[in-house]
């Protein structure tokens, strides 16, 4: 068995690092917790490691399977006029299947906002907030299926198991609350890479997303209690249980290569226990008014779903999540794309809407970075007669709030939307951006191990900072 060795200390160093070597970090935990209500405002650090914060935490709002961009948000003229017509320049010499003319959108595309960005009228709700969206239109990965897609947009790589974006952002600030996770993922799919896509990998497991349903579930029956309650055993008990642990703690050598695997195992069970008093309210939905639910379109019919997520998202945030994913699925239109993506665009346009809508409300979009977007986009070219392939050569992703230009757009696919043409952007340089706007240096993020320092961009990695306000 192979020993994972000790992380290197971060720039700024917490308390929880400070007096691990000492007392034990389980220690540490358990005395906080025992005290009282003050473990609410135990934090690791109260500023970011590296530099200056823009955002202080993030809701990513991921659609599995890949939205066409070209039918969305991505608006091409030409792809009109040429309709049926050949692709006037090669493929990709990799595709995943086999795709024939062009095909033009069947939806229409107006402009909103003061910044008249183009919106397909699959996203009506959403284009009405078109001036707080930052679209990047020249998004492209390296990978033609699912699973590689998913992990390279999640992880950074799609062939080794490596930390996830949430972990690693966990791992970097922490959680603003000691009672709950400092990463979420809400309905999470298990496919195509499944708990790889929200894992710690070699980092320590108090980093892993912590889940929440799965797949498609209706979110009324989705409990969070259920992961973390013994259902038999009292508070006392339990108490008494993690005295123990802490006790015997006390006994490993503090220089122990085995100390950082232990004491990571310990602030999960304690962690476990603490969310037993917070979860429960925060799961509760029904303290919210009937005008919350009805601008997320819960209770109505196919908005009520991923509304709940949504407005569980904010909820969550709002308490000191520091990472939320909220997973809809299942945008894989190889045929029958008009029916299926109006039907899926029907399910989150609304939701999508009143979270943005209720985070400026609240005053907490202007530190919360929404983020929009899947593994991948879709081919202008058709497969069959009315179907579009999986396209990593370009696509597009839209932010919110976290620091970000509202109503602005950056780069460019082709003419067509097959290949991202000016002002590329990487899954490296988005992930490098995304941690920019939290405070963190994507160069400096790093975690020992194997013998070599890892981090989420890799090698690799620009911050696109022309997307700052």
């Amino acid at each position: 068995m192979s020993i994972e060795p000790k992380p290197p200390l971060p720039t700024i160093i917490p308390r929880r690092y400070m007096l691990q070597g000492t007392i034990g970090l389980a220690g540490l935990a358990l005395t906080d917790m025992l005290a009282g209500p003050a473990v609410a405002q135990v934090r690791p650090t109260d500023a970011a490691p590296h530099g200056f914060p823009h955002a202080k935490r993030v809701i990513f709002l991921f659609m599995h399977g890949g939205p066409s961009h070209v039918d969305t948000f991505d608006y091409k003229p030409e792809l009109i006029r040429q309709d049926g017509k050949p692709l006037p320049f090669d493929k990709p010499r990799v595709q995943f299947a086999k795709t024939g003319n062009l095909l033009r959108s069947p939806w229409e595309f107006k402009q909103y906002g003061q910044c008249g960005a183009w919106v397909s009228d699959l996203f009506p709700h959403v284009g009405r907030h078109a001036d707080d969206l930052c679209f990047i239109k020249s998004m492209h990965g390296s990978n033609e299926a699912h699973g590689g897609a998913m992990l390279k947009m999640h992880t950074g790589s799609d062939t080794f198991v490596r930390p996830s974006m949430g972990s690693w952002i966990s791992y970097g600030l922490g959680t603003e609350n000691a009672n709950l996770p400092s990463f979420i993922t809400i309905n999470p799919t298990l496919g195509h890479g499944g708990v790889r896509n929200f894992g710690s990998a070699f980092l320590p497991p108090i980093h892993q997303a912590t889940r929440i349903g799965s797949t498609r579930a209706p979110m009324k029956n989705a409990k969070i209690e259920n992961l973390v309650s013994s259902g038999t055993t009292s508070d006392a008990l339990q108490k008494r249980q993690l005295q123990l642990m802490r006790e015997l703690d006390q006994y490993r050598s503090p220089t122990s290569e085995l100390d950082a695997q232990i004491a990571a195992r310990m602030e999960s069970f304690e962690l476990a226990f603490r969310m037993q008093t917070e979860t429960p309210e925060l799961m509760d939905l029904s303290q919210e008014t009937e005008t919350t639910f009805a601008q997320y379109g819960i209770n109505d019919g196919p908005t009520d779903n991923f509304g709940r997520q949504c407005l569980l998202a904010r909820r969550l945030s709002e308490a000191g999540v520091r990472f939320v994913q909220v997973t809809h699925n299942y945008w894989d239109q190889h045929s029958d794309l008009q029916k299926k993506h109006a039907q899926l665009a029907g399910e989150v346009d609304q939701p999508i809407a009143g979270l943005l809508a209720d985070l400026k409300q609240r005053g907490l979009l202007e530190d919360t970075l929404v983020i929009w977007g899947a593994e991948f986009g879709r081919t202008p070219t058709a497969q069959g007669k009315n179907g579009r392939d999986h396209n990593p050569h370009a696509f597009t992703y839209w932010m919110a709030g976290g620091g970000v230009k509202g109503g602005f757009s950056y780069g460019e696919s082709d003419d067509f939307g097959f290949y991202a043409a000016h002002d590329k952007v990487h899954v490296h340089d988005f992930h490098a951006t995304v941690l920019h706007l939290l405070g963190l240096d994507h160069e400096r993020l790093t975690y020992r191990y194997g013998g070599r320092d890892f981090r989420l961009t890799d090698v690799d990695g620009t911050v696109v900072s022309e997307l700052f306000a």
